[in-house]
């Protein structure tokens, strides 16, 4: 399959889902442009000037009414709720669980004035960085996530993740489980 034919996919899958958001009629982007180049971005994996170059050099047809980089990717940060539609729905059975993600080795903290990231435990070890909470149903499929510096408590995350029940845990001899409703 070429990039074009990927991309005209994408946004027919992404325009499905998005249907009944409205244009503002000052906008020059349909809510489904504006995810699916979105989603693009995401799966390209290079930084923000690359993909706007990329785009506009080799897509711009597809895109006529592309505004300046750095007002798209304003739009990204003020529309990412947008993509919510695209989460599965949560099973009585499901998964959670938290993974870390080490940034720089725990010996060069606090090295940088810049340092993205804390200092905390994640599987028995010491990292500087984050953490990914993610919560599958029971075929697999995200039904919502969460993130946080490394510094964060593990049984804290999950409450941030969207379809997660608040309240105690349900089963007092499994840590931390709780039952999803569907």
């Amino acid at each position: 399959m070429i990039t074009v034919e990927f991309i005209t996919a994408l946004f027919s899958e992404v325009d499905e889902q998005l249907r009944a958001i409205p244009k503002h009629p000052k906008a020059h982007l349909w809510p489904s442009e504006v995810v699916t180049l979105g989603l693009l971005h995401a799966l390209k994996g290079v930084g923000n000037r690359a993909f706007y170059r990329w785009l506009t050099r080799d897509y711009r047809a597809l895109f006529p009414r592309l505004p300046e980089r750095t007002r798209l990717f304003r739009l990204f940060q003020t529309h990412h709720n947008w993509t919510q539609v695209f989460m599965a729905a949560p099973t009585v059975l499901g998964v959670i669980d938290t993974y870390g993600i080490e940034l720089i080795h725990p010996i060069r903290e606090g090295r940088s004035p810049q340092q993205i990231g804390r200092k905390g435990l994640s599987n028995h070890r010491w990292i500087v960085g984050g953490k990914l909470c993610l919560l599958l149903n029971q075929w697999g499929l995200i039904v919502g996530w969460a993130c946080a510096t490394a510094n964060v408590a593990d049984n804290t995350l999950p409450g941030r993740a969207g379809g997660y029940p608040p309240g105690p845990p349900t089963d007092p001899h499994v840590r931390n489980s709780r039952i999803l409703c569907a």
